[in-house]
């Protein structure tokens, strides 16, 4: 099947792959509830308004004061993807962010109506920079000098949205690891504008740190802040970064190391920024800080945790498979290369690994507020792989502008566990006041997710529950999975309880058959063929390992799916078994077995 690239992914019919789930849910927090905290923020919008159009002012621009640093110290190696192609598109006019393309044939990108603020602050974050780099040579180096020229000319004082927090962190962060390629170039006259407004945008950063989004923007804003500090020679700005990072880090990182999102992606970006903070740090001859030290090294173990048998990581809460190079480049670093995680208490994670197979089992409870504006609603979903190669996925992330998509991807029917009656266990702030405040959060979803695992004789056994359908229809979902000791074997069931006790239980009528779906999305490289009767599925993997899914319990089905978790979307297939609760409970049971070469 061929692959489709993001910017045609509207050619995609969304019906096609995944139910219209329905993002109501009787548990999601009321509007009532989250008035006080929408009010709050569009009281403080409204001062960041009056802010902006302080600081664009004269006398305002007279308290950004301090030496001007007279060159960039030291650089930082930057673990992420640079694609020359990419650099070729840019030296041709194409310009390739956040999704959307823009041609230039005359004039500067930067006098261009951006298409999505998305793009605008890819382009004002320097995100072409690495790019450049990595084509080198005169041309490249030009380019990226005649860029970032037409950028000072109209952005060098406070201007909206270039000197947003976040914004300025992103282009600080590519500047002082990309910058070296080009900046020795600059002729006296743009030196001094160069360093003049660098030394004004890091005292703006330090000011408007608070009013970045919360969650990963702010760290990494706290972490750009002490690079600013640490390549430029300023050792009390340095130190006031370091002191913002280390409290970022005390409220966004959990006590087992993950991520306060629970997304593999976010977790792989902090390691990345305290990667670069404790190069610079050693680069300069200073103590990064034993405690931040420490907090890398436990992620580092999280990293290893989340990857696969091809190396990439498993595609959770809006994260993807990145690049499986720049993880082991990260984990290079790790001295402890035989310690290995297998349960995550506090990021609700379990791992199952034995032979060939690994399995990764999302058995937590999604982030809450201003964490979950792109959490996901897949608990109880797993992914799974043989070897080098991805059999069970989630569908992945939706990284353009189109809400629809998102909001579809983020919903249960995307994700591999079960859906009942097509709700998803949770829904996503729509397109009204609260979600313009808010932003996209994740509304509702499970309150109470039990887990447990087990050794036996027979292979790892892992049983977890969670109550995000119990308040509309009084079922609890219920799954248990044991992958054999040999790892040819992966033996699952799906139980649907009543909770007769709860005070809503039983609001939705279930003796005339209320549907539920499990779905099992399989990665578009994988071969599924029907057996004669339907009663079972010959899985054919690219290195020809076979496999067969049987189940029993429920009607049995091929289903066309989508996969976006490898940073382009692909049409892709799902196992479906479908039933209905017509009594005090339901159970599908099924099994994932090897059957040798195909």
């Amino acid at each position: 099947m061929p692959a489709i690239s993001l910017a045609s992914a509207d050619d995609f019919d969304l019906g096609e792959y995944l139910p219209p789930g329905r993002f109501s849910h009787g548990g999601k927090p009321s509007a009532v509830s989250l008035l006080p905290e929408a009010a709050q923020i569009a009281v403080e919008r409204g001062f960041d308004a009056l802010a902006i159009q302080l600081r664009q002012t004269w006398l305002y621009r007279r308290t950004l004061t301090g030496p001007v640093p007279d060159r960039i110290h030291m650089y930082t190696d930057d673990h992420r993807v640079r694609v020359l192609q990419d650099a070729d598109a840019l030296m041709r006019g194409r310009f390739r962010l956040a999704g959307h393309a823009v041609d230039i044939r005359q004039g500067s990108i930067f006098d261009q109506p951006a298409p999505s603020a998305d793009f605008a602050a890819a382009l004002h974050g320097f995100d072409w920079l690495r790019h450049l780099e990595a084509a080198g040579g005169d041309l490249a180096r030009e380019f990226a000098l005649k860029l970032t020229q037409h950028w000072l000319n109209r952005n060098a004082r406070y201007a909206v949205p270039a000197w947003r927090p976040e914004v300025t962190a992103e282009r600080f962060i590519n500047l002082f690891a990309h910058g070296g390629f080009f900046v020795g170039d600059l002729d006296e006259a743009w030196r001094v504008k160069f360093f003049t407004s660098l030394r004004d945008q890091s005292l703006m950063l330090a000011r408007s740190l608070p009013e970045s989004p919360d969650g990963l923007p702010r760290l990494k804003c706290a972490a750009a802040l002490v690079l600013a500090g640490l390549c430029l020679r300023d050792e009390r700005m340095a130190a006031n970064g370091l002191k913002r990072l280390s409290s970022e880090i005390k409220r966004q990182v959990l006590p087992d190391g993950g991520h306060v999102s629970r997304s593999p992606g976010q977790l792989l970006d902090v390691v990345r920024l305290l990667t670069m903070v404790n190069q610079a740090h050693a680069r300069a001859g200073w103590e990064s800080g034993t405690a931040l030290d420490q907090t890398r090294d436990r992620m580092l173990l999280l990293l290893r945790f989340f990857r696969l048998g091809d190396g990439g990581l498993a595609v959770f809460e809006g994260g993807s498979e990145d690049d499986a190079r720049i993880i082991a480049a990260l984990l290079a670093q790790d001295q402890r290369q035989d310690q290995r995680l297998t349960h995550l208490p506090d990021s609700g994670f379990h791992r199952l690994g034995l032979g060939r197979a690994i399995v990764l089992f999302d058995a937590g409870a999604p982030p809450q507020g201003g964490f979950s504006t792109s959490a996901h609603a897949g608990c109880l979903s797993f992914e799974m792989s043989s070897g080098a190669h991805r059999l069970v996925v989630n569908c992945g992330a939706f990284a353009g502008p189109d809400r629809h998509w998102q909001r579809a991807l983020r919903s249960t029917p995307a994700h591999s566990t079960l859906t009942l009656d097509d709700r998803s266990q949770a829904g996503v702030l729509g397109d009204g006041l609260l979600a313009r405040l808010l932003g996209p959060r994740l509304s509702g979803g499970p309150a109470k997710v039990e887990a447990g695992r087990l050794e036996g004789a027979h292979g790892l056994s892992v049983e977890a529950s969670h109550d995000a359908y119990v308040a509309e229809y009084g079922l609890v979902h219920q799954r248990r999975m044991t992958l054999s000791r040999g790892g040819f074997t992966l033996t699952g069931a799906d139980r649907l309880l009543q909770v007769p006790s709860h005070p809503s239980a039983g609001t939705r009528d279930v003796r005339n058959g209320l549907p539920y779906a499990i779905r099992f999305h399989i990665h578009p490289d994988v071969r599924l063929s029907l057996a004669q009767g339907g009663s079972s599925v010959i899985i054919k993997l690219p290195n020809g390992e076979g496999w067969r899914f049987r189940c029993g319990g429920g009607d049995l089905s091929v289903e066309d799916s989508v996969y976006f978790g490898g940073g382009s979307s692909r049409r892709a297939e799902q196992l479906v078994i479908k039933g209905a609760v017509t009594s005090q409970a339901a159970e599908s049971a099924w099994v994932f077995e090897q059957v040798g070469s195909l």
